[in-house]
């Protein structure tokens, strides 16, 4: 079971920045060698294969593809392994944003 998070500053009262733009994240995860970007992601079944359009950020660890979705100036994270937990903090603290759970 994956538990899910959120990178963030909409909790950040004195940041002019409040939102987490597109263009920031495109600079930002491109400058990083272990993060590509696609505009779909996909997820393979047993029965089926599901497509999902938007911005992801995908991360490779390993032989995992770990996603790292932006949606409306967010950017959201589902942990199902623990080696995620460290590169989630190291992001948002790089974005100078906060983790929240949700």
């Amino acid at each position: 079971m994956s538990q899910r998070f959120r990178i963030t500053r909409s909790f950040q009262e004195n940041s002019a920045e409040q939102t987490i733009t597109l263009q920031e994240c495109k600079l930002y995860f491109a400058s990083q060698p272990d993060f590509t970007y696609s505009p779909v992601y996909t997820v393979s079944g047993p029965a089926s294969t599901m497509s999902i359009d938007g911005d992801f950020f995908m991360w490779s660890y390993g032989d995992l593809q770990i996603p790292f979705r932006h949606y409306m100036g967010d950017l959201y994270v589902a942990v199902y392994d623990e080696a995620v937990i460290p590169k989630m903090i190291e992001v948002a603290s790089d974005l100078r944003a906060d983790l929240t759970e949700g």
